[in-house]
């Protein structure tokens, strides 16, 4: 079947197929509307599985020669573990000593330590990857070198996905600190505890075959338990999981840099001047180093305020945690944990919950919590002059970022983007986002060191600033001003070859990635 193109409703040029499956051309935000049920897996008997509830195997080979491991494949694992991860490298070692070949790879992101597989891809092991490619990785297929297309989703998009059908895993592999031989697990204790499991919750519901991986083995019950057992096939006891060092890295700390600290002073600024930051409010914001300094900002103003939040999203941290244990929160809603103080307040605070890309996330449900959220700080590597944004390249072409839950979180209240103008003397702001990744009419705020950018369908934040003293400008004379000092940059040289699509919360295709000519 020739492949036919079509522009959507953003007005990029989609194909009708990638990998052979059909796609479905982004129709805007809202405007797609499922149809059908719920995939479901193959019903199980009881009477399949021992009778004392111990589905211990000797090894993962074992373990994955009984889920029936062959050609063409889908294979997933999730993140938690992140550059610590030992297990995903292992898998497709024996896929490879099984002589099996063309599967796919459907992790909840990818990170450094996977440069491993690249050996893989070459010779046809797995055969693509979906999910976020980063470093090596991104690297390797944007130069066009994976056999098949990439697929790239949010956190939310690939929980919809597994939900409803439109990606069916045929075996799961949850990475698991804790779990006792039923299968019940956790990510709360053991020497690669990584906080919760929560990006593994869809894998172990439809998957046909899921098989949990523990270097802490325990009795059961294991408790509390974030993968129920009732799910799992077979459990398996390896010697480690991980490097621990790796898995709850030392990465996030607050920003030293002046620009940076002076972007998210004024982040909080902006949010206080358009009365965000009240008594009861909630907010978002990530793991990096300005994200994570706009909270401490925030901090201060809450406590000169005598106010507190009623609830914060996260991925957790120290500072996240000390908020909650100054009750300056009521609530930590936890989506991954990313230091071992976050790991603590887990097992410790009952203000501090485990969440899953389901419950924060998921489009195809009845409501989420990101809509619920008053304000989100985010990132973003380009943004245009209808504030359309993109999260997974750069202004080279190249494929180095995943989405995670930054589409999702682009439903919350006000989303604000703090981001430098320039980078490495390459604007930020541009005419038109190498990659679209969220519509510009979800993105309220652009905040640069030289001046703040307010969306114009956003009257209320308007009016709400004026007076305030803050240095609101126009969109177009962010742009002007970072061409001023910058130039403008060469656009990047690509080919024809579609090495990646990128779906939107609803399943669309919203763009796609090209390959990038060496």
């Amino acid at each position: 079947m020739s492949v036919e193109w079509t522009k959507n409703a953003a007005g990029r040029l989609v194909p009708s197929e990638l990998n052979g499956e059909k796609q479905i051309p982004y129709m805007g935000v809202g405007k797609y509307k499922p149809k059908g049920r719920k995939y479901g897996p193959t019903i199980t008997s009881n009477a399949d599985f021992p009778n004392d509830g111990n589905k211990l195997l000797k090894d993962l080979k074992t373990a994955l020669q009984k889920a029936g491991l062959k050609d063409g494949m889908t294979i997933s694992t999730h993140h938690h573990l992140r550059n610590g991860d030992f297990l995903a490298n292992q898998i497709f070692d024996i896929a490879k000593e099984m002589g099996v070949k063309n599967l796919r790879w459907f992790p909840s992101a990818a990170f450094p330590i996977h440069k491993h597989l690249i050996q893989y891809l070459e010779d046809g092991t797995i055969h693509h990857i979906e999910g976020s490619m980063n470093g090596p990785l991104g690297k390797f297929v944007s130069e066009g070198k994976m056999k098949g297309a990439g697929m790239l989703r949010s956190h939310g998009g690939r929980y919809q996905a597994v939900q409803d059908g439109e990606v069916k895993i045929d075996i799961a592999v949850i990475s698991a600190p804790t779990a006792d031989s039923f299968g019940n697990a956790n990510g709360l204790y053991g020497p690669s505890a990584s906080g919760l499991l929560g990006f593994a919750l869809a894998d172990s519901q439809y998957a046909e075959k899921v098989i949990v991986v523990t270097d802490n083995l325990v009795d059961f019950p294991c408790i509390p338990w974030q993968i129920q057992g009732n799910y799992v096939d077979f459990t398996v006891k390896v010697e480690k999981l991980g490097n621990s060092e790796e898995i709850i890295s030392g990465t996030t700390q607050i920003t030293k840099s002046p620009d940076r600290l002076f972007l998210a002073e004024l982040t909080a600024k902006f949010c206080d001047a358009a009365g965000i930051i009240k008594d009861g409010f909630s907010f978002q914001s990530g793991a990096g180093g300005t994200s994570l300094a706009v909270g401490e900002f925030f901090k201060e103003i809450m406590i000169k305020k005598a106010i507190k939040a009623r609830f914060a999203r996260g991925g957790s941290n120290k500072y996240l945690v000390s908020m909650l244990e100054e009750g300056l929160v009521d609530y930590i809603l936890d989506g991954q944990t990313f230091d071992l103080d976050g790991v603590r307040s887990m097992s410790e605070n009952p203000g501090h919950t485990w969440t899953s890309p389901f419950t924060s996330y998921n489009y195809h449900s009845k409501g989420n919590f990101a809509g619920m959220v008053d304000v989100v700080i985010l990132g973003a590597t380009e943004v245009d002059l209808d504030f359309n944004a993109n999260v997974v390249t750069h202004s080279d072409g190249y494929l180095l970022h995943g989405i995670g839950g930054w589409q999702n979180c682009l439903f919350s209240k006000t989303v604000i983007l703090p981001i430098p103008l320039f980078r490495d003397r390459i604007p930020v702001i541009k005419d038109r986002v190498t990659t679209l990744c969220g519509p510009g009419e979800l993105i309220d705020v652009i905040i640069t060191e030289r001046g703040i950018a307010i969306n114009p369908l956003r009257k209320d934040l308007i009016d709400k600033v004026k007076n305030s003293g803050l240095p609101v400008k126009s969109i177009e004379e962010l742009y002007e001003e970072a061409i001023k000092i910058c130039g403008k940059p060469e656009e990047p040289v690509l080919g024809e070859k579609v090495i990646a699509g990128i779906k939107w919360v609803d399943g669309t295709l919203i763009d796609v990635v090209r390959e990038v000519r060496t």
